[in-house]
């Protein structure tokens, strides 16, 4: 059992919070009985689960390398204010798009519960993949993977020049969708084709204008109320279920 925070093995779990060593190690820090069992589910590889000193775990995380840490390390190491006392280091992994019809392109979204939000309704909504853009959080941030519920590891997530994928979109003869308020056609007015990808963008700034102009509609949902507009992952939400229909 490691007892002590100035570990070293402690000290590379706790470099996981950042997206720089996340990078550099291809591998995320995740936390939960339901996440781990979702990873393990999905065929994610499982590098080490972490167990806090007391807690059960499950039955088929034996096949795995188990690490018994004591409260305080726990602590140290995850993010949540209620741990429930197991997490596990996960290696990246690129999912294979398995279908060829719907596509979210997200542009510069920051807010980790949006894009997890997000990614979890595009999994809902059966969509094949999911392209971020720069400027986008991080997806294996810890506070968009629990915002996902799991969804991350069903769906292909792949990080990309907004632009160049609706060039790559396109050739492939994509319609693109953008989501704005000004000059934008009434999302009950248009039909989804059968390959369409639609665009949601950054909280405050919107989708960047040369991104708009490369879409070849420009969609918004009606305001009926006195609120100024949408948070992107509800309107990311009832777009994506319109393309559906």
């Amino acid at each position: 059992m490691i007892t002590s925070i100035q570990n070293n093995q402690v000290k590379n779990w706790r470099k996981l919070h950042t997206k720089k060593y996340r990078t550099e190690m291809k591998c995320f820090l995740i936390e939960g009985f339901h996440l781990i069992e979702e990873a393990y589910k999905s065929g994610w590889e499982i590098d080490t689960i972490i167990v806090r000193e007391g807690v059960d775990v499950p039955d088929w995380s034996n096949q795995y390398t188990i690490t018994y840490v004591d409260e305080r390390v726990f602590k140290e190491v995850t993010q949540t204010e209620k741990p429930q006392g197991i997490a596990a280091v996960v290696k990246m992994k690129k999912l294979e798009q398995k279908a060829d019809d719907f596509v979210l392109l997200v542009d510069a979204i920051q807010d980790p519960g949006n894009l997890g939000t997000i990614i979890r309704t595009a999994d809902a909504a059966g969509f094949s993949k999911i392209v971020l853009g720069v400027g986008t959080v991080d997806h294996y941030n810890d506070k968009v993977i629990r915002a996902s519920q799991g969804s991350i590891f069903h769906i292909p997530i792949e990080q990309d020049d907004i632009l160049e994928a609706i060039k790559k979109l396109k050739n492939n003869e994509y319609t693109i969708w953008a989501s704005a308020l000004e000059d934008a056609i009434d999302y009950h007015d248009i039909e989804g084709e059968e390959k369409t990808a639609l665009i949601v963008g950054n909280e405050g700034a919107g989708i960047e204008e040369a991104v708009l102009q490369a879409a070849d509609h420009i969609v918004k949902i009606p305001i009926y109320g006195q609120a100024e507009s949408l948070n992107v992952s509800v309107a990311a939400g009832i777009l994506m279920y319109k393309m559906r229909k």
